[in-house]
């Protein structure tokens, strides 16, 4: 009945170990880190970046196939990191919810409310021994008339959150420890330095000098409330002035 140490209690999503835990859940945590693409999410002054590498698996697939940014509403932009079967189809819902608030209720969905919605479905998959949790974390930004930028993270358990900047997957909590040595320094960021700053710390805790179409760069401002994925020509600039400034 044991295998690893877990006693066969990683066999059922539904039951608790003796200790507490809920070993499927934390082996979903697993599997975003196995992928190995590390993402972060920054919420500057007047903007939400969203930034991750981007790895095409196959000299043979189109690279304008391959993606994990992802458009939900006009607004509302995400970031997966972890399995991307299962982040299409969380993308997929989180799609459909935002439609049927926009339907039921006339106006485009908050960014929290999203987030909550979204956790609140994957903490039902926590629960039902016929699913599984989906093992990807979504960050999701936008920029809310009222409260200004915002960035949501949510994760296979159903906990959400807002951030001033975080990250998801294989050095995930390097990219945290980065992230908050640097904001203890600067806490307003313009909209360029914001990028840079999700770049630099990706290529820090990587140690990877990125070329263009190594990143995928969502980004929201103040004047531009639309949710946009850079182009690679954008992005060149970008790094063209870290390396510069360096």
């Amino acid at each position: 009945m044991s295998r690893g140490g877990a006693g066969g209690y990683d066999r059922h999503i539904t039951i608790f170990s003796p200790d507490g835990h809920l070993y499927q859940v934390e082996y979903a945590f697993k599997a975003i880190s196995n992928a190995g693409l590390t993402s972060v999410a920054i919420k500057g002054k007047d903007c939400a970046v969203v930034c991750t590498q981007k790895k095409v698996p196959d000299k043979l697939l189109d690279p304008e196939t391959v993606t994990h940014v992802f458009q939900l509403t006009r607004g509302i932009g995400c970031v997966m990191t972890g399995l991307i079967a299962d982040a299409r189809a969380q993308v997929a819902r989180a799609r459909m919810e935002a439609a049927e608030w926009r339907y039921k209720f006339g106006y485009e969905i908050p960014v929290h409310m999203l987030a909550k919605r979204i956790a609140n479905l994957a903490q039902v998959y926590t629960q039902h021994a016929a699913m599984r949790p989906y093992g990807v974390s979504m960050m999701l930004i936008g920029y809310d008339d009222e409260a200004g930028p915002q960035v949501f993270k949510c994760d296979p358990a159903g906990y959400y959150a807002g951030y001033k900047a975080t990250s998801a997957g294989a050095k995930g909590q390097e990219a945290t420890n980065h992230l908050e040595k640097k904001l203890k320094k600067e806490q307003s960021l313009s909209v360029e330095d914001t990028v840079e700053l999700a770049i630099t710390t990706l290529s820090s805790v990587l140690s990877i000098d990125f070329k263009p179409a190594d990143l995928e760069i969502g980004i929201v401002t103040k004047d531009d409330p639309e949710f946009r994925q850079l182009t690679v020509s954008d992005i060149e600039q970008h790094i063209t002035r870290i390396v510069e400034r360096d």
